[in-house]
C-alpha cells in the first residue's frame, strides 16, 4: 500500500525528503543550516520542512549509519517520533559522541525518516495478565549480559 506524504517547504534552502536508493526504507532529511557540534554536545538542527502524515502513521527519525561510523554522530532520541497531527518544522537532535568537533553543513544529509503504521489500541485496566513463557524475565533474561 502506498501512503501519500505531504511536505511543505518552510525555507528557501529546504529539500524534499528523498530515498538515496530505490527500495530504501528511510527518506533522507537535510540540514538548512551550518552548526558545529562540540564533542559530547547535542544541537537541534533545522530541516526547513513540515509534513502531513497519512492517517494511522508516524514518522520515525533515525540516525544515518555513515555519520555514526565515520564521525560518532547520531540522533539523540533515536528513534524520534513525529506524531500524525504535528505540523511544525521537523528538527533533528544530533549528538557528537566523537573526540573532535563535527560541522553540520547546509544541505547535509543528517538523518533518515521512516514512515510506519501505528496500531490503534484500546487501553483497559485489568487485575491480572495471562502467563507467558518469558514471564517477568527482563534485562538479560534471554542470555548472558553484563548486567547478570
Amino acid at each position: 500500500m502506498d501512503y501519500h506524504l505531504k511536505v511543505k517547504l518552510l525555507h528557501q534552502d529546504a529539500q524534499l525528503p528523498q530515498r538515496a536508493n530505490l527500495g530504501d526504507a528511510g527518506l533522507d532529511l537535510f540540514s538548512i543550516e551550518e552548526k558545529v557540534i562540540a564533542p559530547g554536545e547535542a544541537e537541534l538542527i533545522r530541516t526547513g520542512i513540515s509534513i502531513e502524515l497519512p492517517h494511522g502513521t508516524e514518522a520515525q527519525v533515525r540516525p544515518r549509519s555513515g555519520l555514526a561510523l565515520k564521525h560518532a554522530v547520531t540522533v539523540l532520541n533515536s528513534p524520534g517520533t513525529i506524531d500524525e497531527g504535528y505540523r511544525g518544522e521537523i528538527k533533528v537532535i544530533l549528538i557528537n559522541h566523537g573526540k573532535k568537533a563535527f560541522k553540520v553543513e547546509k544541505n547535509m544529509r543528517i538523518a533518515q525518516m521512516v514512515i510506519a503504521p501505528v496500531a490503534s489500541v484500546v487501553v483497559s485496566r485489568v487485575e491480572a495478565l495471562t502467563d507467558s513463557e518469558r514471564g517477568e524475565g527482563g534485562f538479560g533474561s534471554s542470555g548472558l549480559t553484563r548486567f547478570n
